[in-house]
């Protein structure tokens, strides 16, 4: 205010008006303390800013309109070390990205549910012989194993060159981990001799007679083929009889288009009833139509 008595700078409506925002939410960012005016009039109470907060009137505009806590906006505002608001920012951006990522997961998972498929769900019934797995064994919290396995692979890609790899990379799944949110996880290299390094260890899968098919695309909607092969297995009265298994046959690991990726999912099952497939029909793999 100048020593006149005249104020100098922009009223809140030409402040609102160079920044695009609301009366109303500059007045909320003001009883926040995110923003205050550089002055208010005594008398009247208006509120009057200058031309250098309009940058920040924006800053704290678009943080808003990603979502970031107006705590987090103040501790960014409030610090003149771009490292540290860059962390703050990141964080909340790693969060941002995962909520769309469920988002967009849901959203591919409900068209899918919603425009079903049509024809029956193709599925090998087989046997597994005992083999050697390098292994990394676990137990994870459901929402922590997407992280946990891209650490784990990590680490065995390092403990296995790709010239020992008898096959494409698998993981079993106990059944508590879906049921209770946590559970027994097992990643692995299919070896000849597998080493001791790490958390890696040898491993031997026991032999195992299973019900695969094959989910093809990212695993947004992975749910839904689990949900089918569950089905073909109830409505052929197979019953499960340990952890599910994956096996990924092409992954982002091995290329970065989805629409590529193939996951094999498999359960292992025994058969109750007399009809059906015979050991020796599931030994060499038959194919299931529905029928």
């Amino acid at each position: 205010m100048h020593s006149d008595g005249v104020v100098d700078g922009l009223t809140i409506g030409e402040f609102a008006q160079a920044t695009h925002l609301s009366v109303r939410t500059l007045r909320r960012y003001h009883d926040s303390g995110l923003l205050e005016p550089a002055s208010v009039d005594p008398s009247s109470g208006y509120r009057y800013y200058t031309t250098e907060q309009i940058p920040s009137a924006q800053v704290i505009h678009r943080l808003r309109e990603l979502d970031v806590p107006l705590a987090e906006v103040g501790k960014i505002l409030a610090t003149d070390d771009p490292g540290e608001r860059a962390d703050v920012i990141a964080a909340h951006l790693d969060r941002l990205q995962a909520s769309l990522d469920r988002t967009r997961a849901a959203v591919t998972s409900l068209q899918r549910l919603l425009r079903p498929e049509p024809g029956e769900l193709e599925v090998e019934l087989r046997a597994e012989p005992a083999r050697i797995v390098a292994a990394i064994t676990d137990v994870v919290d459901l929402d922590a194993v997407l992280p946990w396995y891209d650490g784990a692979m990590a680490e065995l890609d390092a403990a296995v060159p790709a010239t020992r790899r008898l096959g494409p990379p698998g993981g079993h799944y106990d059944n508590e981990l879906f049921a209770t949110g946590r559970g027994r996880v097992v990643v692995y290299h299919p070896v000849a001799d597998a080493p001791s390094y790490g958390r890696v260890r040898p491993l031997e899968l026991p032999a195992v007679e299973l019900a695969a098919t094959v989910h093809r695309g990212p695993h947004d909607d992975i749910d839904v083929t689990y949900g089918r092969l569950a089905t073909w297995v109830h409505d052929h009265t197979l019953t499960v009889a340990g952890p599910i298994q994956e096996t990924y046959a092409v992954g982002p690991r091995d290329d970065p288009t989805p629409s590529s990726w193939r996951t094999e999912i498999a359960w292992p099952v025994f058969r109750l009833s007399e009809g059906g497939a015979t050991p020796e029909e599931s030994s060499h793999g038959r194919r299931g139509s529905g029928g």
